[in-house]
Formats: C-alpha cells, structure tokens, sequence
C-alpha cells in the first residue's frame, strides 16, 4: 500500500462516519479513536476482541468496522464472516502488523468479504509516532465510509446486500456517469505482455481476473502486475495467486528474464521496471522516489512497457484509490495497445480505473466478472 499525502483533520461537513474499533490495544483502541474524532468521523464503539466487537454490531450499527487480525478470544478472522453475517454491507478493514502470517490472513480476509488491509506500526509507540498509518487509516474511513453511505441510500429496503457481494458495490444506474470509449485500433500486435494495475481492493479483482482467464490461455504470455502493497505482502500476494491460477507467480528479481506462461508482481517498496528488447524483455527495480505518491507504481511500470513492447500490449486498471496508471496507460494506448478498466460498480474504489476512463482511455468498461473473458478471448483473436 502507498504512502498516503497528508490528510487534512477538518471536521466533515457531512454526517459523521460511524466507526467501531476493535483492538486488544487500549493505547492502540484510545489514539485512533481521538485521531478519528478529530477527523470529523464518530467513534461509535471500542472492542478489546471480536467476541465484544460482534456483541456490539446491534447497539451502535457502524459505516465501519476496524479489525485487529490479532486479539484474544475471537480473532479477527473469526470475527469477520460473523460481523458480515449480523450486519450485511458493513465496510470491514483489518489492521495487521508487517509479518508473512498477518499478511496471509489479510488476504485471506479480503476473500471472505473485508474491503482492505491497514499495516500496523509493530509497536504502541510506533502506532504513537506514525504520521503514515494515522492518514492512511483516516483515508480509507473517509474512503469506505462515504461508500457505506452511498451504497444506503441507493439501494432500496429490499435490496439488502449479501456478505458475499462487493461490499462498496452500488448499482449501475446510480454510479458512473457516461464515458467516452476509445476505438479499438484498426491494426492490432499480438500480445506480449499482459499489464495488471490495481490498488485498494484489487487482491480479491486480480484474482478474479486471472482465474477466468485461465491457465492454458495466461500460459501464452507473461503477466506483470503492480498492485499497491507493502513488503512481505507483494510476495504473499503473489503466492495466493499461484495457488489460485495454477501458474508460477512470483515478485519480480532484478535482472529477471520475462517469460511466457509466469506472473510478476512488483515487490512492495520498489517500482518495476522493463528493459531490454520486446523479444527478450527483463525487469529491473528502482529504489527511486514515489510516483502518484506509490512505490511501486503502476504509472512507472506502463511507460516502460509502452516504450519497450509498443502496441503489443493487453491492460487493464482495476479498482483503487488515486490516479496512479492514468500517465501510462496513454503512453500504452498512443502506442496502440488496448487498454480496459474496472467499472464503478463493481470497484471497492473507483479512482484509478475512473481516471483512466474519464480520460478517454480505456477501450471497455467492463464489471469484474466480464474482464477475464474479455481478455481471453483478446489473447486467443490477438495469437
């Protein structure tokens, strides 16, 4: 996940977003409440475990819930599909410290229907003196909560929404407004790359994508994806999506040759790039400064690919916050290649993949569950 810019702690003008935090933490459960009130935002509730956080569901109905994946008692794990299950449509995000088992149950949360992950300091005092998790954690209220209201008021009292369903989804007749469609180009490269940028929300959507792809068809050409993530959780992320995809996902090594039939992920913390000849493209990483406030970033890997593979390319934006891939994506598109986007329906968070569509980017704007057969049968056409 990116470092967030400063947020601004004004109280909302709107009705505050209601709150209920769950921690084992009472320092951790005190100083996010007091940061979330002086954000304009309603702490309605304070949980030591899940046990007493799902108790609590009923007496004060929370926008949403923050989730400590490590308490006594009941887990945060164990708590989610309870808390899903008692109050339907409630933004969930789980708050984890930076280790490969906290990452694992992060993602797996994100299966069972949390919206997002905030990486915790490892300590209270680094909760204490961390300007990164406060706006990052006071972001993704304002994020999710403004979603929850949204989705309330636009959904009639017969449309309640199952624990399973796209948490922040709206319907399509409420949400995005019409955009321009880019032609799709008359003379068209066989494919040799398949680009993937995605951030808040996009773990659950790039598995999604790729699985309906499928194996026999992803095995054709390699997939580079950066997906916003923090070390330790890049390389978690691309081992659920091995075991999902049925291919060799890992995150991409300096001066590693890009091959068919592989996935990369771009490690967290680092940009990836492309060099090389479109015949024998390789990876390099860069340490260098943050790109749309992201490392890595989807903008930097894009442009590379644009330079490196011209028009043979397959992209596609889904959900995530901010504007990062808008820069390349034209540089990938000018170039030829074909470009798709997550609809706003079906995004936890339409920011990215909105940029790129109100830029009169994307070739298609498709729900989720339509990109991966879009995509197949772009890849079989294209070969």
């Amino acid at each position: 996940m990116p470092a967030s810019p400063a947020v601004a702690h004004a109280p909302a003008a709107r009705s505050p977003i209601k709150v209920l935090v769950a921690d084992d933490s009472a320092v951790v459960r005190g100083l996010v409440s007091r940061w979330l009130g002086e954000a304009g935002h309603e702490v309605v509730a304070t949980a030591p475990n899940g046990r007493a956080a799902v108790d609590a569901l009923a007496r004060c109905s929370p926008d949403v819930v923050l989730l400590d994946i490590e308490m006594p008692e009941l887990d945060g794990i164990q708590a989610l599909p309870l808390i899903l299950a008692k109050q339907p449509g409630v933004q969930v995000v789980m708050m984890s410290t930076l280790t490969q088992r906290n990452a694992d149950v992060s993602l797996r949360c994100l299966s069972l229907g949390a919206v997002d992950y905030i990486p915790k300091p490892e300590s209270n005092r680094g909760v204490t003196t961390s300007d990164g998790f406060r706006n990052d954690l006071i972001e993704r209220i304002r994020v999710f909560g403004t979603a929850r209201a949204r989705r309330r008021t636009a959904l009639a009292p017969a449309e309640v929404p199952s624990a399973a369903s796209h948490p922040a989804a709206a319907p399509v007749s409420r949400l995005s407004g019409a955009v321009t469609l880019r032609p799709r180009p008359r003379s068209v490269a066989a494919p040799r790359a398949l680009l993937i940028g995605s951030s808040t929300g996009g773990p659950r959507a790039v598995g999604e994508v790729l699985e309906k792809i499928g194996a026999p068809t992803l095995r054709r050409l390699p997939v580079l994806i950066v997906q916003h993530m923090p070390p330790v959780f890049t390389a978690v992320f691309a081992e659920h999506l091995s075991a999902r995809v049925g291919l060799p996902a890992a995150e991409g090594k300096a001066d590693e040759r890009v091959q068919p039939g592989r996935i990369y992920v771009a490690p967290g913390g680092r940009h990836m790039r492309l060099a090389g000849t479109a015949a024998e493209p390789v990876i390099r990483l860069d340490d260098g400064p943050p790109v749309n406030f992201c490392r890595p970033a989807v903008d930097v890997m894009f442009l590379d690919a644009a330079t490196l593979f011209g028009g043979a390319t397959l992209s596609v934006i889904l959900t995530g916050m901010g504007s990062d891939g808008t820069a390349g994506a034209r540089a990938l598109v000018e170039a030829g290649g074909i470009l798709l986007a997550q609809d706003e329906a079906t995004s936890t968070v339409w920011g990215m993949p909105g940029s790129v569509a109100k830029a009169g980017l994307c070739h298609a704007l498709l729900p989720l569950p339509e990109i991966g057969p879009a995509l197949r049968s772009a890849i079989a056409e294209r070969a």
